[in-house]
């Protein structure tokens, strides 16, 4: 037993086994693999079933699937169920296509962002990061502690509740809010 214990000992020490304990947080009650897919682990969480039903509406899928890198600001079916009433029916029509196709693509970035890298931006900006998405949209990063937020074109500022999930294309973060274009 004692051979045992300093081999473990050493392991620890020398990293080999704490990689295998690291790794991404569970989202929507769902493990998330880095050799997946953003499209692959978001159909598995429970808490993104509805943009996942947008994504598959504005036809993103394979766009998602693809090479990357992207950041994801994943909104959860809570922060879809804060939009105004039928919003989320009435975007999903098929003549509101392009309009859907817009707000999703402004939740994406064409980079591998993790918090980090944010907090540097917004460090290195003294405060709020424009951030560029893949829809044409513009909006600011900040944070606060440890906490990142994002001010979408309306003001609204949506919380990110998990960071950092990665994925074989790029990252997700989750939040609390859908992010709109401005008006």
């Amino acid at each position: 037993m004692k051979l045992a214990t300093s081999t473990l000992a050493l392991a620890l020490s020398l990293g080999a086994i704490a990689p295998a304990f690291a790794g991404n947080p569970m989202v929507g009650g769902a493990p998330m693999y880095e050799t997946k897919t953003i499209v692959e682990n978001a159909v598995n969480s429970a808490d993104h079933t509805t943009l996942v039903a947008a994504v598959q509406a504005a036809g993103l899928v394979e766009t998602l699937q693809g090479e990357g890198p992207f950041t994801v600001f994943a909104p959860t079916n809570d922060a879809f169920a804060k939009l105004p009433a039928g919003t989320v029916e009435n975007l999903l029509k098929p003549e509101n296509k392009d309009q859907l196709t817009k707000i999703l693509t402004c939740h994406v970035v064409a980079a591998n962002a993790l918090s980090d890298a944010i907090m540097k931006m917004v460090d290195d900006d003294k405060g709020a990061h424009p951030v560029k998405t893949v829809g044409g949209c513009e909006f600011t990063a900040m944070y606060e502690g440890d906490r990142i937020m994002i001010k979408d074109g309306q003001g609204n500022v949506a919380n990110v509740t998990i960071a950092d999930v990665r994925q074989s294309n790029g990252v997700i973060h989750v939040i609390d809010t859908v992010l709109l274009p401005a008006m």
